[in-house]
């Protein structure tokens, strides 16, 4: 079976789209800065055989996607943007929670860990060009099922 990044992916870009905060979604991480307003990006993090959920025959894979949320620091007011950047984020969790298979392109999403870190966001700060971003980095791990046939 080959392995299918795209439609996880797209299901990701998708629901955040579908939930009217974002200006601008992206299916890959900036290079410069993606500009003024709400921006979310979604790209590759880590793929990996997947202890818990392998057979004899065939390894499940591991896919960690990465979810950023961006919104510039000096965004007006200053007391706003982290609600605005959390907000945004806790909406994308949820999201995904609800639709935890991504329309059947997955397993599941590892909400709680069971096979590594968790469905979780990190706060920070980003510098891309000139502007610096307030961010919240969102880790997306999804279990797919036999992705490799094992040899003897």
């Amino acid at each position: 079976m080959a392995l299918d990044l795209a439609s996880p992916r797209s299901w990701l870009t998708s629901h955040a789209q579908s939930l009217g905060l974002f200006d601008r979604v992206m299916g890959h991480e900036p290079v410069s800065a993606p500009g003024s307003g709400l921006t979310y990006a979604v790209w590759l993090g880590d793929l990996a055989p997947s202890v818990q959920n392998s057979g004899l025959s065939s390894t499940s894979a591991r896919v960690v996607l990465t979810g950023r949320v961006f919104l510039p620091a000096d965004t007006e007011p200053l007391d706003d943007v982290d609600l605005i950047v959390g907000g945004a984020a806790a909406d994308l969790i949820g999201a995904y929670t609800a639709d935890f298979t991504l329309g059947g392109t997955i397993r599941n999403l590892d909400l709680l860990g069971s096979d590594g870190d968790a469905l979780r966001a990190r706060f920070g700060y980003l510098s891309l060009d000139a502007t610096t971003y307030r961010i919240a980095t969102l880790t997306l791990p999804m279990i797919v099922n036999d992705v490799w046939t094992q040899g003897a």
